[in-house]
């Protein structure tokens, strides 16, 4: 019941702010979203203290957490259940997601002046889709969770974004919808070939792993195809290159908590479907293919921080920093080893939060001087001084500083994919390609820093600059402390996440 609560809270509380007066809309709205919040730490501290040693959801479906099923419709023979429930895996996405939720809603107090309640509403909205997204275990549910997300975000970034907002909006549906639409024939394409009769997901796991006798299509075996058709629509998700054209329009043209859960919480939903599907479901083609996976992941990896250093908006250098950041998550997956995958699921939680507070710090910057642009202001650390400090904090995270959660991450991966069977002897040389992503990494943001935060105070704008107010700050500062305990503490999170991959690894003897 759990789930159903958390789902059902944020639901309700939708309704409540959208019929709510404007000028109530954004308290009420944080103060609604901190009740799943408060509820999913004290669920998180449940699985920590009582179901540490449970399996991967997909695989071991008699140690899932929080579950609950109920027969829900027939499709065709299909029978679908409302089934929910949290592994090692998904418990910390989905603390992640209320957590940040209620964080954005806060940091929205100051920028968002206009239709509040309805900005609040779509909000809570597409927490309840995202909330849905990391507990469904039955795949119709799932999808519709998945595809619920997409309402809400369109909407918040086609009314409340700036100039080319309807551009942006458009571009993002387009690319993400079609996406879905691939991904959905690819795996009903092996769920027809299967004698299915549940769409639950590990029913489908353990026809998939099983599954012989698969016919072709155009000389290619359909569970390649449908591995290929489903990493796309996912990877289009993540996103990682060539499929990434549409986040940086999107960050841009979107309000400041709207890239937050964008870059903290959407962009992970490609990588837990991947892990849920791809490399669970589909763990023997995943093998057949980790080089040429791996080498998409090193790519976005380098791509991404070079497109980066070549901006001048600082909300376009965090934009593609989150597709280069995402390539290690990749690269990790495909190790199929401990701190390989596991890294990779810790990036997801590293990144969420750390790319949340950089997307925050530079919204705060930008209400106070309106401008994003570098070479534009200069001199802001005399004028906001925990703005810039937490700032300054957090773009250390980004470069990997020890004891922080970006350290973690990224030593994991790279311990894990160094030395990876799947990747035969190429694993060492695209390991040692994607660390030198951190190099550059710590060029476009000292860069950037050096610019706009120290030297004399000069601004190309006629507002006054000055120390931002608490609620302001108070996100960033709640989001730099889990930056830092994670970093300090990796196992807060990290054991839960060992214990839910290990039965990934074992199909295929995984080291």
């Amino acid at each position: 019941m759990w789930v159903a609560a958390l789902i059902a809270i944020t639901l309700l509380g939708a309704g409540v702010v959208f019929l709510a007066p404007d000028r109530y809309a954004g308290k009420l709205a944080a103060g609604i979203s901190a009740v799943p919040a408060l509820v999913s730490v004290y669920m998180y501290w449940v699985y920590l203290t009582q179901y540490g040693g449970t399996g991967n959801a997909l695989l071991s479906p008699g140690d899932i957490a929080f579950s609950q099923q109920i027969p829900w419709i027939s499709l065709g023979g299909l029978e679908v259940s409302y089934y929910v429930g949290l592994d090692g895996v998904s418990m910390p996405l989905l603390a992640l997601t209320t957590i940040l939720t209620t964080l954005a809603l806060v940091s929205a107090w100051t920028p968002i002046d206009e239709r509040q309640s309805q900005f609040y509403g779509l909000m809570l909205l597409m927490e309840v889709s995202l909330i849905g997204v990391f507990s469904a275990l039955d795949f119709f549910l799932w999808f519709v969770f998945w595809e619920g997300v997409l309402i809400p975000m369109y909407l918040l970034i086609g009314v409340w974004g700036g100039p080319r907002r309807k551009y942006a909006a458009i571009k993002f549906f387009v690319y993400t919808n079609v996406a879905s639409l691939i991904m959905f024939a690819g795996l009903f394409a092996l769920v027809f070939s299967t004698d299915l009769t549940s769409l639950a997901l590990p029913a489908m796991a353990e026809a998939f792993r099983n599954a012989s006798g698969l016919p072709t299509v155009a000389g290619i075996n359909l569970m390649t195809l449908s591995f290929v058709m489903m990493f796309f629509g996912f990877a289009v998700k993540v996103p990682v290159f060539p499929l990434h054209t549409w986040l940086p329009d999107a960050h841009v043209e979107a309000p400041t908590p709207v890239s937050v859960m964008l870059a903290g919480v959407l962009l992970k939903m490609g990588t837990y479907a991947l892990l849920r599907f791809n490399f669970t479901m589909l763990a023997d083609t995943a093998r057949q293919l980790a080089v040429p996976l791996a080498i998409v992941g090193v790519v976005s990896v380098i791509y991404g921080a070079m497109l980066a250093l070549a901006q001048r908006d600082l909300k376009r250098i965090v934009a593609y920093s989150s597709i280069s950041s995402m390539g290690y998550v990749i690269l990790g997956l495909v190790a199929f080893t401990p701190h390989g995958m596991g890294g990779a699921t810790f990036q997801m939680i590293s990144h969420g939060l750390i790319s949340g507070l950089m997307f925050m710090s530079v919204g705060v910057i930008y209400n106070t001087t309106h401008t994003r642009m570098v070479g534009d202001m200069s001199g802001l650390a005399d004028r906001m001084p925990w703005t810039v400090g937490i700032f300054v904090a957090a773009a250390f995270g980004y470069m990997g500083l020890p004891l922080m959660s970006g350290f973690a991450a990224e030593y994991l991966v790279f311990l894990g994919s160094f030395d990876a069977a799947t990747l035969g002897g190429a694993a060492p040389v695209l390991t040692a390609i994607a660390m030198f992503g951190i190099v550059v990494v710590a060029g476009y943001l000292l860069w950037a820093m050096q610019r706009t935060l120290f030297g004399p105070f000069a601004i190309e704008t006629d507002y006054d600059v000055g120390p931002a107010a608490f609620h302001d700050v108070a996100p960033l500062a709640v989001l730099l402390l889990l930056v830092i305990a994670l970093g300090v503490a990796p196992d807060l999170s990290y054991d839960m996440i060992q214990h839910s991959i290990s039965p990934v690894l074992d199909l295929g003897g995984g080291a």
